[in-house]
């Protein structure tokens, strides 16, 4: 835990002495382009501000190509003050060059925040589900035909036999059993008493 915590505190350390040094370098060239007074000390700090805008913009993963755009031009205003104050630079007799990108840095950090800070993607909206204007075709049901029920057969009118008819009958049935072993059956029983179909039914119904 305590060589976490001396990580920690000594890249917090190293992080302010580099931020002060970059602050400091800029405040300087900006003093010796004609920015002098608080206004001198507002350029390390526009300069810096965008810087961390750009990168949040970039940890964030929205819009990276704007990003690294910002990042890179304020890495450089931040790298270039740097570079000019060691020595390569005469601080008594700023070019104009320089004076006139000092000068114009204002409204530069101000497009650059603005677009850093309202050109995130809008959220994509689902599209509306497209109606279908097609007017469904509603299938009636076929109309359902019912079958006439079919006619029964016409019932035979109930035929009268005699009892004297019934009796001769199962006496022939007899004598016919006897002799060929099978029971008679209705058209031979019919040929024997020389009566209708109908009336052989019936009698044979009695047998």
């Amino acid at each position: 835990m305590r060589a976490q915590l001396a990580r920690v505190d000594a890249v917090l350390v190293q992080a302010v002495i580099a931020a002060a040094l970059s602050f400091a370098h800029l405040h300087d060239i900006a003093s010796a382009a004609g920015q002098d007074g608080w206004k001198a000390w507002a350029y390390p700090v526009s300069v810096d501000l965008l810087l961390v805008a750009a990168w949040r913009r970039l940890r964030s993963g929205e819009d990276k190509a704007v990003a690294w755009c910002w990042f890179v031009i304020a890495l450089a205003a931040s790298l270039g003050a740097n570079v000019a104050t060691a020595g390569l630079l005469d601080m008594n007799a700023v070019p104009a060059w320089l004076r006139i990108l000092v000068a114009g840095w204002p409204a530069v950090a101000f497009l650059g925040g603005m677009l850093l800070a309202h050109s995130a993607p809008a959220p994509v909206e689902d599209e509306p589900e497209r109606q279908d204007t097609t007017e469904a075709t509603l299938e009636l049901p076929a109309e359902h035909t019912e079958e006439p029920a079919p006619t029964p057969a016409p019932v035979p009118p109930a035929v009268s036999v005699p009892a004297a008819l019934v009796e001769h009958a199962r006496k022939v049935a007899a004598d016919h059993l006897s002799r060929t072993g099978t029971p008679i059956d209705t058209p031979t029983l019919r040929a024997r008493l020389g009566v209708p179909v109908p009336m052989a039914d019936a009698v044979a119904a009695h047998l």
